[in-house]
């Protein structure tokens, strides 16, 4: 292993593999400057305006001469104009090989009387807005194994009882695409596999009515549903006394099942980058993509998202689509967010963060083209709105914000009963009722927070694994975790405070 990372032999740009100093002599090349881990470091001289490549992709343009062995970042790349590849949209379905025959294995999973295969087994308690959050939480936490450790002693099977609130739900148009997207939301996590039950607590006064919720997701109340609002039980204390019986009534239902050898068709990942650093598209991600392949392969579904976070590398997935209409709807849900961002006053670059920056990361066009890693090499072969129910298997696209809560509560109201999540500068995240795997970018992560991180893919970057052996490692923890086996955020108790509806639209 050299102290650079060189990904092309086109690139303009090296990976530092550690610190290099101003005045060394690397890879034949004297570095001008501090160039920090995981940053870039200019292989030839380039011209002012010239493009920049990184994968042998355009990731910005020169905004000042660059030197040899200079630091390329901020003060000298920007996006530059019309810097993003031709999507290539009528290209789309071309060059897409035949599917090889379907592969087979299994994993411990609980089928639901739907046919649909649970990864967990909990009972949720959703607030319909945010008036109702304290109580449905008061709810959930007295059945916490932290405030009474034998509250589920005898309800060996059911994995918890976890509150999902937010701060949505009232002082908005009840018509309106924020209320379309936080019932679809809610209905999606009502009906997840995950739950075994599901209770809603209302106000009663606000504008997301429970009975406007039920007709809109065709649900009715039963053993598994039920739901009540706190001004019709007189007030805050009542409201709690009647939640807790309502789910103490549920939990023999939901214990009442078993773990069975399931197909791991029935495995639906939400991809997920937090943190991204100048690692992630390097090792973690497609590493991950890997393991995509191999669970598409055995008939599973995963869920790319994060739509600002593909900007830039859009091409890559439209020149991969089953069909020109996948291309065109993905296409036109990135025309969307350009217009979304302008008249809120900003643009798509204002997504990488500072710290994606501090990790090595400069534009938006360098991290999508990472980001996008995660999703493979397999054919995509559909594209959803937020939160709509995933029916198609394979691989997949739902137009999320690039925020990692916002955008996996989307992936899991979907369906999707697993997340992976990379992540370069360390990330906590967990998520309810889909357990969350997480992925170090490199070993100095991993190190610094393990207590946190279920997997180094920073072994690539050392040299002590190949993207293909990390992927298969990861395809075979997630079928793992599928299985039962808890996750680090599981067992610091993530989950409920990441549930975060996409807030869109005006508040009144």
């Amino acid at each position: 292993m050299t102290n650079l990372i060189q990904l092309h032999p086109d690139d303009d740009v090296l990976i530092a593999r550690q610190n290099l100093v101003g005045g060394t002599i690397v890879n034949g090349i004297a570095v001008r400057g501090l160039i920090p881990a995981g940053h870039k470091l200019a292989v030839r001289a380039i011209a002012a305006g010239q493009p920049v490549r990184r994968y042998n992709q355009i990731i910005g343009f020169a905004s000042r001469p660059i030197a040899a062995g200079e630091h390329v970042h901020t003060q000298n790349l920007d996006m530059g104009p019309a810097a993003r590849e031709s999507p290539g949209n009528g290209e789309a379905g071309a060059g897409v090989e035949a599917a090889a025959p379907r592969r087979t294995a299994s994993f411990m999973g609980i089928v639901r009387a739907d046919g649909r295969v649970a990864t967990r087994n909990y009972i949720g308690v959703l607030s319909s807005v945010n008036c109702s959050a304290t109580v449905a939480r008061a709810i959930a936490d007295f059945f916490s194994r932290t405030n009474r450790p034998d509250a589920l002693a005898a309800f060996p099977n059911v994995d918890g009882v976890v509150a999902l609130t937010h701060g949505n739900g009232c002082g908005m148009d009840t018509q309106g695409l924020g209320m379309q997207l936080l019932q679809r939301t809610l209905i999606g996590y009502a009906t997840h596999p995950n739950f075994a039950a599901v209770l809603v607590v209302g106000l009663g006064c606000e504008a997301n009515q429970i009975g406007a919720l039920l007709e809109r997701g065709g649900l009715q109340q039963g053993k598994t549903l039920q739901t009540f609002n706190l001004q019709d039980e007189g007030g805050t204390s009542h409201a709690v006394a009647r939640g807790i019986t309502l789910v103490a009534d549920m939990l023999p239902v939901a214990d009442a099942v078993e773990r069975v050898p399931c197909d791991v068709g029935h495995i639906v990942v939400g991809l997920q980058c937090g943190g991204s650093d100048g690692y992630s598209g390097i090792s973690a991600n497609p590493a991950l993509g890997v393991a995509v392949d191999h669970l598409v392969a055995h008939g599973g579904t995963a869920i790319l998202s994060e739509t600002p976070e593909i900007y830039g590398a859009e091409h890559l997935l439209t020149r991969r689509a089953s069909s020109p209409a996948v291309a065109d709807k993905l296409i036109a849900r990135l025309k969307w967010w350009e217009t979304y961002t302008r008249i809120n006053g900003g643009e798509m670059n204002n997504n990488p963060s500072p710290g994606n920056k501090a990790g090595g990361l400069t534009t938006i066009l360098e991290k999508s083209l990472g980001a996008v890693a995660k999703a493979g090499s397999t054919p995509l072969v559909a594209v959803y709105d937020y939160a709509e129910r995933v029916a198609a298997r394979g691989l997949v696209f739902m137009d999320t914000p690039g925020y990692d809560p916002v955008s996996a509560t989307g992936q899991v109201a979907g369906g999707a009963n697993l997340i992976c999540f990379t992540t370069g500068r360390g990330s906590a995240y967990g998520c309810a009722p889909s357990p969350s795997l997480k992925l170090a970018t490199n070993s100095a992560l991993w190190r610094r927070q393990k207590d946190d991180i279920d997997i180094n893919c920073g072994e690539v970057i050392d040299g002590d694994s190949s993207i293909d052996q990390m992927g298969w490692k990861i395809f075979e923890q997630m079928v793992h975790t599928a299985s039962g086996a808890k996750t680090r955020s599981e067992s610091h108790g993530y989950g409920q405070n990441e549930f975060v509806p996409w807030p869109i639209g005006a508040v009144m």
